[in-house]
């Protein structure tokens, strides 16, 4: 691809971005979720291709049997790369799995493209991408490692701005780690405390190549936009591209939207072709033979029970996909119907606020006790951040009080000795049933940052097959027992104290973690 093309934005409209509501939830089972499918590709797959795990070891095993697997592609999105003995273990799997791909006959055919975000990943001398510049040295034409820098930190702001400071402007945020076909989406970034004892959650979708596709191309429209690392550790942008702190800000961010919505639309556009396709073969009038010679080929897959759904939620460059659909599954949510959401920084936006206080369905929400949150023990400014969560809960729950909704909704607070909690998305089980038919899973947190500041991707699974129901059920009363439900008395606790310097600054700093 020309990184030419990449100016065409400049030249022509950029492509609009959907900002009407979709049409409400249609009454038929799961298929009610159909209408998903007019803002982003629908992926329909077999049950059979879904695993859901529980642990970080589970999760970090499974990283390194992908990587020593793969033939094709590595594609992994994070947050950042860990600088410890397990994240360097990654690194010489990585480089093993590259090392067989040249040896093998003719050119090699494993392309490695890794995404993190510039800030997080520069911050100390010892980084990921010091962790990364032997395999670009050693692979070069295999290897490609993009830092998305948000077009939010520039000028002044970021000459003054310290280093850790700096991430509160905006981040890469989306965790997808892929192998060949194979997709792990997780909340989960690529570090030790994610493989050993901080709680998340993952999802392996497994022999689903559109969906490998579709990530693929959008971890590289992104990577198109973003600082690329270069083996004597310097960073520069792609030819002809506008640079993100440096250039034209409207400029970078139309060109980012024209990238990123090309990737949903055009794959949308092939879903949609696939399953008319598909339809009109599966109709009574169509050719026998044809089908036969499906059969006879192996080529003829299993009817999907199952619809994997990619949410992007990109607000710097106008893209607010996730942001629709969370708020349109919350709205129209029935009467009876449960919803557990989990979040490891509770935080949620008022627009989530007033739609779960104002709507009908029955709320779990899972949050992290003071003792698990990631910055609980952390020094300077960043230690008082869980007291601020603290305050931000009792807020919360002092107005579902009052609203006397404390049946409806219900707080509960995960706690694990030794543990932290990072868990994050949402089951949703309709009126009467025992089985979520929906799942959110992925980056997002449901808070301010997750929808104006960060670039964030999660999925929602929607599924008939009662195994996979069970699956998510099971993964869901997992970590909602090492909870405890939230009342007055737990704001009595010691621990639960707020400074009041806390409580005067948390109203003008929310919003920046």
């Amino acid at each position: 691809r020309s990184s030419w093309l990449l100016l065409a934005p400049l030249l022509t409209p950029p492509v609009p971005v959907i900002t009407a509501p979709p049409c409400s939830l249609c009454p038929e089972g799961a298929h009610r979720f159909q209408w998903i499918r007019n803002l982003v590709p629908e992926f329909g797959i077999s049950s059979s291709h879904v695993k859901v795990l529980s642990s970080p070891a589970e999760f970090y095993e499974l990283l390194k049997v992908q990587i020593k697997a793969a033939k094709q592609r590595v594609v992994m999105a994070s947050l950042y790369l860990g600088t410890g003995l397990l994240e360097q273990e990654l690194v010489y799997c990585l480089e093993e799995t590259l090392e067989k791909s040249l040896q093998a006959k003719g050119s090699p055919d494993l392309r490695v493209s890794i995404l993190l975000d510039y800030t997080r990943g520069s911050r100390g001398r010892k980084n990921s991408r010091t962790m990364l510049i032997p395999l670009l040295q050693r692979f070069p034409g295999q290897v490609r490692v993009s830092l998305f820098h948000t077009p939010n930190l520039r000028g002044l702001l970021r000459l003054l701005i310290p280093e850790r400071f700096n991430e509160t402007i905006g981040l890469q945020h989306i965790k997808v780690y892929l192998f060949d076909d194979n997709v792990i989406l997780s909340g989960a970034n690529l570090s030790e405390l994610y493989f050993t004892n901080r709680q998340d959650r993952y999802v392996l979708l497994r022999d689903s190549p559109e969906i490998a596709d579709f990530f693929t191309e959008l971890v590289d429209a992104i990577g198109d936009v973003s600082l690329q690392l270069q083996q004597d550790d310097t960073v520069q942008m792609m030819e002809g591209m506008v640079h993100p702190y440096q250039g034209d800000k409207v400029a970078y961010c139309e060109i980012a939207n024209w990238r990123v919505m090309e990737v949903i639309n055009s794959a949308r556009t092939r879903q949609e072709r696939l399953h008319a396709k598909t339809f009109h073969s599966s109709q009574p009038g169509s050719s026998l033979l044809s089908q036969q010679g499906s059969e006879a080929s192996g080529s003829l897959k299993p009817e999907p029970d199952t619809w994997i759904y990619p949410l992007i939620q990109m607000k710097p460059f106008g893209i607010q996909i996730d942001e629709m659909v969370t708020e349109t599954l919350l709205t129209e949510a029935e009467r009876d119907a449960r919803i557990y959401l989990t979040t490891g920084y509770f935080n949620l936006t008022q627009a989530y606020m007033d739609l779960i206080l104002g709507t009908r369905a029955e709320y779990r929400i899972l949050l992290a006790s003071p003792e698990v949150n990631g910055f609980f023990g952390a020094k300077g400014v960043a230690g008082a951040i869980p007291a601020a969560y603290v305050y931000i809960e009792h807020q919360f729950y002092s107005e579902v009080c009052c609203l006397q909704q404390q049946e409806r909704v219900q707080l509960q607070e995960y706690s694990r000795s030794g543990w932290t909690f990072h868990a994050k998305g949402l089951w949703l089980y309709l009126a009467g049933s025992d089985l979520p038919c929906l799942t959110l899973i992925g980056s997002p947190n449901f808070g301010y940052r997750s929808v104006h500041r960060d670039l964030e991707a999660q999925v929602a699974i929607v599924t008939e097959n009662k195994a996979l129901q069970q699956q998510l059920h099971q993964e869901q009363e997992k970590l909602y027992l090492c909870s405890g439900v939230v009342s007055t008395s737990t704001f009595e606790q010691p621990n639960r104290y707020v400074k009041l310097w806390v409580k005067l600054v948390t109203p003008f700093i929310k919003n920046f973690f």
